[in-house]
């Protein structure tokens, strides 16, 4: 079998840990069955031999279909990484959600992308990233009694994504530390109403709506801090085309959207200020992962 699995973008500034969307930036996985245990990597991870050794996805894979299966079989697994790690882009997410999904596949045993879901929630408690890692689109989600409740909404092709990638990471675990216990009342009132003027943005298509919508007094800034050039890229990205600029995930990549008659102009302006960075430009992916053969 090969599955795609599809980077994210969460938070999308107020939406702390609820708001996500995928983007067609894709990490593909080939699973076969083996004579013995096989890895092989390609793209990110390549140089890191420990993810031959210590391997997430096959972890999860293993774990799974282990629960599924009374055989013991062996696998090879073919890596092709383009979700760069510990950038804010979900890599976690397309790793947990697609070892779940193929162990399933694998297996041979019918499984709903509602459940995937739910089982992926017991591995990152937090549904911002693994709803779109699921689903494509955009989507709004909550946690109730330990189970996802979201909505989706498919994105046009007449917005675009483009996105500023730092050569250095910021790790999610480090990343939380910086952010306060409490909160003043009116800076949750701040994002709680942005949050949802987003939502309905998105659902509505009034994509000039998230140039208010998209503000957030919760963690942005004092996640930016540690990489204070991430305020000049969205200060540069929203003085040029940018219909909201936030950071993605917990950084360091930085999302914008933006239409796509516009798209190049704000790449080519943020590769002039920021030539050590890598910008790309990509489409939504409304789909979420993919099993494309099998």
């Amino acid at each position: 079998m090969r599955i795609r699995i599809p980077a994210t973008s969460a938070n999308l500034g107020p939406g702390f840990d609820s708001l996500g969307l995928a983007i067609s930036l894709y990490n593909y996985v080939t699973i076969k069955p083996y004579m013995c245990q096989s890895i092989s990597i390609k793209g990110e991870g390549s140089n890191k031999p420990k993810l031959k050794v210590n391997n997430i996805f096959v972890s999860i894979f293993k774990e799974t279909y282990k629960k599924l299966v009374s055989t013991k079989e062996t696998f090879r697994f073919e890596f092709e990484n383009n979700i760069p790690f510990s950038r804010g882009l979900g890599s976690s997410s397309a790793v947990i959600v697609g070892a779940i999904a193929s162990a399933y596949h694998m297996a041979n045993v019918k499984i709903s992308k509602e459940t995937i879901l739910n089982l992926a929630l017991s591995y990152e408690n937090h549904p911002d990233n693994i709803t779109p890692a699921v689903y494509g689109g955009f989507t709004t989600s909550i946690v109730v009694d330990n189970v996802v409740k979201t909505l989706k909404k498919e994105l046009p092709t007449s917005i675009k994504a483009v996105i500023v990638i730092p050569n250095s990471p910021m790790y999610t675990a480090y990343s939380r530390t910086q952010l306060p216990k409490f909160y003043h009342m009116k800076d949750v009132i701040f994002n709680s109403s942005r949050v949802g003027l987003m939502s309905a943005a998105f659902f509505s298509e009034n994509w000039e709506l998230l140039k208010h919508a998209s503000y957030d007094k919760i963690h942005e800034n004092r996640r930016m801090k540690k990489m204070k050039e991430l305020f000049t890229v969205r200060e540069v990205a929203l003085k040029n085309g940018a219909l909201m600029s936030t950071l993605s995930g917990s950084g360091s990549s930085f999302f914008s959207l933006v239409y796509e008659k516009d798209a190049q102009n704000l790449k080519n302006i943020l590769e002039k200020k920021f030539p050590s960075f890598k910008i790309g430009i990509f489409c939504f992916d409304n789909f979420g992962f993919n099993i494309i053969q099998s």
